[in-house]
């Protein structure tokens, strides 16, 4: 199972892509914009990037270089209609590991992922730690003593983005532009209802109280 990072903003083909990849068990987060992607990718780590060419505004390739310049190193596959030669260079050149020209079949994307999976990793983070909890990314697990709890996609990157960010307040409308960054349906609402579903998971491990409210500031985890 890996946690990969879908930059598309073809609505139709990021659903199809979403549900394909859910069904291989992988976790997969999906944005529609390069400014989105940018945000994610300086929020969160990723096994692998998906990235579509021709976003508007901020292109692939930006986000590719932003990337790289940052230090970056997960793999990143480029989905683009662009096939010559000249196109394929400059996306590889910018920091690129494969590229796929559209259409394509899913299949192929899917093979050409897990090519990328099998490769060295660089010295990426698996597991974040504090207080005592630690939280396993590549399969979504808090661990504390003998004890362990499975957690939802959103459950994890809102405690993933806390624990990487800790001693810091963080409002609601923060961390819906934080983990909900493209889901326009999502609301302040839907990261109270994320939080609540979240502690509970924390207190079936003893750790109700790791995420503290901070009156007229948000919420927090202190790196004590």
């Amino acid at each position: 199972m890996a946690k990969i990072l879908l930059v598309e903003d073809d609505i139709e083909l990021a659903e199809r892509l979403e549900d394909w990849f859910t069904l291989e068990n992988h976790t997969l987060e999906v944005v529609n914009s390069g400014e989105d992607a940018i945000q994610m990718l300086e929020s969160f780590e990723f096994d692998v990037i998906v990235l579509d060419w021709g976003l508007p505004g901020v292109t692939g390739v930006d986000v590719c270089r932003h990337y790289r310049k940052s230090g970056g190193q997960s793999p990143i596959m480029f989905l683009t209609g662009k096939g010559d030669i000249s196109s394929r260079e400059e996306g590889l050149d910018s920091g690129g590991d494969d590229y796929l020209v559209k259409p394509f079949d899913v299949r192929e994307l899917s093979a050409r992922v897990r090519s990328l999976l099998r490769r060295p990793k660089g010295i990426l983070p698996t597991q974040l730690k504090i207080q005592g909890v630690a939280l396993e990314l590549e399969n979504r697990t808090v661990i504390v003593g003998e004890q362990s709890v499975h957690l939802m996609p959103k459950q994890c990157s809102l405690l993933e983005y806390l624990m990487r960010h800790p001693n810091r307040p963080f409002g609601a409308k923060a961390l819906l532009d934080a983990v909900w960054p493209s889901e326009s349906e999502a609301s302040e609402d839907t990261v109270r209802t994320c939080m609540k579903t979240l502690r509970r998971q924390l207190a079936t491990v003893g750790k109700e109280e790791l995420i503290k409210t901070v009156l007229g500031s948000g919420y927090l985890i202190e790196d004590k």
